[in-house]
């Protein structure tokens, strides 16, 4: 059985879980999250925690625990206090500027890209160069990051690209004469 579901969840104040046969919905004030639920795991809400197991001995069942544990944790702190990523640009004439629902990027191509913002998500763009990407939704939060990263990933030999605010790009040597 996953260790990880055997720890409960707690519910800050603010927040209120809805549990019924076939959903789970979370709201908070940030906004309302909803999870379709698994009949291999059983959760149980009580007071100000809510608590996972498997309802049979299969190894999937044990693990599916541990996955919806992590799901609805996601959800509380989502909607409690939200998540976000900041992205780096980084080349010369490398820019990026929020407009609406719309994000335009210049990244060194013949062309500048549009990406359309899907609905849930606020980019923030502090800087030129920074992209802030925020959110009640961890998974769709990442997905956006990482959508926006693939359009130019940092390359090794100048560092050029667009990169995650954390993330450490191995520098090669160029090629010798």
């Amino acid at each position: 059985m996953s260790r990880i579901a055997n720890n409960p969840v707690g519910v800050p104040s603010g927040v209120e879980v809805v549990l019924n046969d076939t959903q789970l919905k979370v709201k908070g004030s940030r906004g309302t999250l909803e999870l379709a639920l698994n009949h291999q795991v059983e959760i149980k809400h009580e007071d100000k925690h809510i608590t996972f197991s498997a309802t049979n001995k299969s190894k999937k069942s044990g693990a599916l625990a541990g996955t919806y544990r992590s799901l609805v944790n996601n959800m509380v702190l989502g909607v409690s206090e939200g998540f976000s990523k900041a992205l780096l640009l980084q080349g010369v004439g490398y820019r990026a500027q929020a407009q609406g629902k719309k994000l335009n990027l210049t990244l060194g191509f013949s062309h500048p890209i549009e990406y359309e913002i899907p609905d849930g998500i606020e980019v923030e763009t502090p800087s030129q160069t920074e992209v802030l990407v925020k959110g009640i939704d961890k998974q769709l939060v990442g997905q956006v990051s990482a959508e926006i990263r693939a359009f130019r990933p940092p390359e090794p030999y100048k560092g050029k690209g667009v990169r995650y605010a954390n993330e450490y790009v191995k520098r090669k040597e160029a090629k010798k004469k």
